[in-house]
């Protein structure tokens, strides 16, 4: 992985060591000021961490389409979805940031599962003429605070308009009702775009881009509008119903695909055994809570945390998955500290 390229900019803090997030800008000096400044609409955020892989070929949406759980078989030049990878038994196995433009199909990815995503295509191609290729070391990915395609015409992923709006269409529907019967109401917005910039202009990109943010900022405004993001809010189990991805990244009507008979069956048959929830942790003025610590009611173990973050206006705060039945539960436990529960995901 090369040396992200925010951390040559003067005040960088570079992420610490044991953060998913490790090699590129933490903050910049000012966590809660660069908080105020993305959700004004500007600065950046250095996200060349993530993975960069291209799928090139006359048939690659049609199959993209085929293999995965998004309807993406008519995505239009300049387009972008969230996608999933679901393994047979509906589990997410890939979070798929999908841009077209025209030629060629653009995956944004965790920069930890950018190889095994091209072995894992590899493996479908069968007789399918498509080319794949991981191209993070000649790509990297900036986030900015801004809702529309880039004006030079980047491959360009915004993010869904069910979390930079709360507004969800196209997604299809079954017996079990449309998706938004599991967030009716988020908790916030997150208005953004990830762009694919070539390496040998990122430095010329991040001086027209304004005043740069780190990660410490971006992952505070994702989990307070509760956002999931793969290996963060989910694990090994995680279904898209449970944190909030039915219809953001899965298409109810679509054709068949792998893991589709799960998907159907919890949603028109069942409920999801978990449910993503917001907590706002009381009085935690020292050291976060870490990934997966267990989250307790009256003593029992009811589910983990995912996100734990500082939030500039909410405070600590953090995303958790609770078994579902305890989802609207008012309040909860982490270690010592008294939650406050906000259901994200609404279980019926």
């Amino acid at each position: 992985m090369q040396v992200a390229p925010s951390l040559s900019l003067p005040g960088a803090v570079e992420t610490p060591t044991d953060s998913p997030d490790a090699g590129v800008a933490w903050h910049f000096g000012d966590p809660p000021g660069e908080q105020k400044r993305l959700l004004s609409g500007n600065g950046f955020v250095d996200i060349s961490n993530r993975g960069v892989v291209t799928v090139r070929g006359p048939a690659r949406l049609e199959w993209l389409n085929n293999i995965t759980a998004q309807k993406v078989d008519q995505l239009a030049p300049n387009s972008s979805a969230l996608n999933l990878i679901l393994s047979p038994h509906g589990h997410v196995e890939f979070e798929l940031h999908q841009v077209d433009d025209g030629e060629t199909t653009w995956l944004i990815v965790e920069g930890s599962q950018a190889q095994a995503l091209v072995s894992y295509l590899e493996s479908m191609k069968f007789m399918t003429e498509v080319e794949i290729s991981e191209v993070s070391d000649e790509f990297a990915v900036i986030w900015e605070p801004k809702g529309d395609v880039d004006e030079s015409g980047l491959p360009t992923w915004l993010v869904p308009s069910f979390f930079a709006t709360g507004q969800m269409s196209g997604t299809g529907e079954s017996k079990g009702g449309d998706p938004s019967r599991y967030v009716p109401k988020r908790p916030a917005f997150l208005i953004g775009r990830e762009v694919i910039v070539p390496r040998e202009q990122i430095q010329q990109r991040m001086k027209d881009g304004g005043a740069p943010a780190g990660v410490w900022a971006l992952e505070a405004l994702r989990v307070n509008a509760g956002v999931p993001r793969i290996g963060f809010e989910t694990d090994h189990r995680t279904l898209p119903h449970e944190v909030g991805w039915l219809g953001a990244g899965v298409h109810l009507e679509k054709g068949c695909y792998r893991g589709q008979e799960a998907v159907a069956r919890v949603h028109n048959l069942g409920k999801p055994p978990r449910a993503l929830v917001l907590l706002h942790l009381d009085g935690m003025d020292e050291e976060l809570p870490a990934h997966l610590a267990p989250v307790t009611i009256d003593g029992e173990e009811v589910g983990w945390v995912a996100t734990a973050v500082r939030h500039f206006e909410q405070g600590p705060i953090a995303t958790a998955v609770l078994k579902s039945k305890y989802a609207s539960a008012p309040q909860a436990k982490v270690g010592e500290t008294n939650a406050h529960v906000q259901p994200v995901v609404v279980v019926r």
